[in-house]
């Protein structure tokens, strides 16, 4: 793996994405998913109704993995090995145990198994909603796929049909919709007087 660790902003929240492992580009900006696959994931989570900064100020953002595993030899970026991914598993385990997160967005292959390592296809766990046990915490878990511009995953069938219901199953959860209207004034109820 190569330095430095790159983590998201320390916010306490009820929603917490889980991302694989920094890009090459991550590691100088700071922050994660900082390049093209954030740029994607960042429209995706603004037609739920929260820009770029509004989620990385209200969204806890972890990952599977907190450097850069360098370039694979098909030219994209190199899948973490089971033993970097285990030595890192303490620091999302405890990010877990300390947010105790009410919906939980794994996004990608990577992240996804952590939470289901039997998992056979995305299709089985993209576009649902399902719960999830880790460091004694249950929480609801709805997958998104990885945003990567090399994968066409999510821009063809039945990806793209099942990326459309998974986002409206975060838009939906309590946890989103508190994040959302997060500082916006309580809708006043009209009163009727006879």
């Amino acid at each position: 793996m190569i330095r430095p660790v790159v983590t998201g902003n320390a916010v306490v929240s009820p929603v917490m994405l889980i991302g694989q492992a920094p890009g090459v580009r991550e590691g100088p900006a700071g922050k994660p998913f900082a390049w093209t696959a954030g740029k994607t994931l960042f429209q995706w989570f603004k037609q739920l109704d929260l820009d770029e900064d509004q989620f990385r100020e209200r969204v806890y953002m972890a990952a599977v993995c907190r450097c850069f595993p360098g370039k694979g030899k098909a030219g994209g970026d190199r899948v973490p090995s089971d033993d970097e991914v285990e030595r890192c598993s303490r620091h999302l385990a405890s990010e877990v145990r300390i947010l105790k997160p009410r919906l939980v967005i794994p996004v990608g292959k990577l992240a996804i198994e952590q939470l289901y390592p039997e998992l056979d296809k995305l299709t089985d766990i993209i576009g649902t909603q399902s719960t999830a046990e880790r460091s004694g915490h249950t929480f609801d878990v709805i997958a998104l796929p990885h945003p990567s511009g090399a994968s066409t995953w999510h821009r063809t069938e039945p990806g793209k049909t099942l990326l459309v219901r998974a986002l409206s199953l975060i838009a939906q959860h309590d946890a989103w919709q508190a994040l959302v209207n997060l500082g916006k004034p309580p809708v006043a109820e009209h009163v009727v007087r006879h």
